[in-house]
């Protein structure tokens, strides 16, 4: 197991499981918090807990890559408008800066009696407070004929990973005039526009150097976030390219043959040559081990983010059941500075604010064509309720889609610092 220590960057070192497994404030050491996941939800609650609690909390990051890369802003990729390496990010900043120990281990289970974290090593982390920030894990047995060995010939690059690259090889080397399928998941799931930003980045590509290709989405729902934004803009930037039908049309997916790349539908049998199926999502399999979750998700304490079923356990991002809030890089940044100071309060005594919550999910249809959707929300006492929005309306001027491209960018810049340095 490498881990780096805190308030140094001196290589890595193996710790022990004597170090890991100290006593804590029952035996006057610091208290101790454990935070699994290090992405927008885990990323930030580290930081956020260490920079403000000024080295009165010892906090550990557990997080099996040493290099994070977004899915958020991965659809851009897939468009050419970013940079693979421009999504990577590091965790040098929470190490150095905030003085967080990073620990590059999958977390396999979680002992909440003795309130340890049970590590791949066989080692175990002792905690006084536990956030856990996992994201999602697929149900392949969701769509009758995807697997995990299916993945390989239509990605779903729904996770952080190299996936995007593969689907995006498969994009740029489809046959001229082949067709590209596209299979969103059933509600609930991260980033609700995303599936639809995918197809809008994948047409942006056809049309550069595919111009008679065809995607058609093959949509488990019969409607979707952002949805007249997109058609519009589907038609504008890609006329005749992009079919979209409802379950409510093609009577769903009975099955799919990854080997001939076919998708059986009550209305007809499509035949891609290049595809993505995303299926449906859980909280990622830690919060499940962990005892929180209720059926596919994890309910919380609206107030806190502390998981419902246990008070010294809380559960940030995609994991969770925020009602109001979608599961995004935003939200769950959001949701982390209100856990944060919750658990900087519950151990040092600092000062709780009153927990307000925020989310804005930005979408780019084409070059400088940016749409977004967003709101406000606020605890009650038995969820987190929106108390304003905002959306994009169709048959805007192009300088304001430019501008809100340009405000995505600035997003991205903008979380990114906060997540990691």
């Amino acid at each position: 197991m490498t881990k780096i220590k805190r308030r140094t960057f001196v290589g890595l070192a193996a710790a022990t499981t004597t170090a890991l497994s100290m006593p804590s404030i029952a035996f006057g050491a610091l208290p101790r918090v454990v935070v699994i996941g290090g992405g927008a939800g885990g990323a930030t609650a580290a930081k956020y807990i260490a920079k403000d609690s000024k080295g009165a909390i010892d906090v550990t990051l557990v997080e099996a890559s040493k290099r994070y890369y977004t899915c958020f802003f991965s659809n851009l990729y897939l468009g050419d408008f970013r940079a693979y390496g421009s999504i990577g990010h590091n965790y040098y900043g929470l190490a150095v800066n905030h003085g967080v120990n990073m620990v590059h281990e999958w977390a396999l289970s979680v002992n909440n009696a003795a309130k340890k974290v049970n590590l791949g090593s066989g080692e175990s982390i002792s905690y006084d407070k536990l956030v856990i920030s996992p994201g999602i894990d697929l149900k392949f047995e969701s769509v009758n004929g995807y697997s995990a060995e299916a993945q390989s010939k239509m990605p779903h690059a729904w996770k952080s990973g190299t996936q995007v690259q593969l689907l995006k090889n498969q994009v740029k080397g489809m046959k001229k005039g082949g067709t590209f399928v596209m299979v969103p998941p059933p509600n609930p799931y991260r980033c609700p526009p995303g599936p639809y930003e995918r197809v809008s980045m994948i047409a942006h590509q056809f049309k550069k150097s595919n111009p008679t290709a065809k995607i058609v989405i093959l949509d488990p729902k019969n409607k979707f976030s952002k949805q007249g934004l997109f058609m519009e803009g589907w038609q504008k930037h890609y006329p005749g390219m992009i079919e979209w039908i409802s379950a409510e049309t093609h009577g769903g997916i009975k099955k799919i043959n990854a080997a001939t790349m076919e998708f059986e539908t009550d209305l007809d049998t499509f035949k891609a040559d290049a595809a993505s199926v995303v299926p449906a999502q859980r909280a990622g399999r830690i919060a499940m081990n962990a005892g929180v979750n209720k059926g596919d998700w994890c309910p919380i304490v609206p107030a806190s983010m502390q998981a419902q079923a246990d008070e010294n356990i809380y559960v940030l991002g995609d994991a969770s059941i925020a009602k109001s809030m979608p599961k995004s890089g935003f939200s769950a940044n959001s949701q982390a500075k209100v856990a944060a100071n919750h658990i900087r309060g519950s151990l040092t005594g600092s000062k709780v604010f009153t927990p307000r919550f925020a989310n804005t999910c930005w979408s780019l249809v084409a070059t400088n064509d940016g749409i977004k959707v967003g709101a406000n929300y606020k605890a009650t006492a038995e969820k987190i309720d929106k108390t304003s929005g905002f959306i994009s309306k169709t048959g805007e001027d192009s300088n304001l889609r430019k501008a809100t491209y340009e405000e995505s960018i600035g997003w991205y810049s903008g979380i990114t610092s906060d997540m990691f340095s």
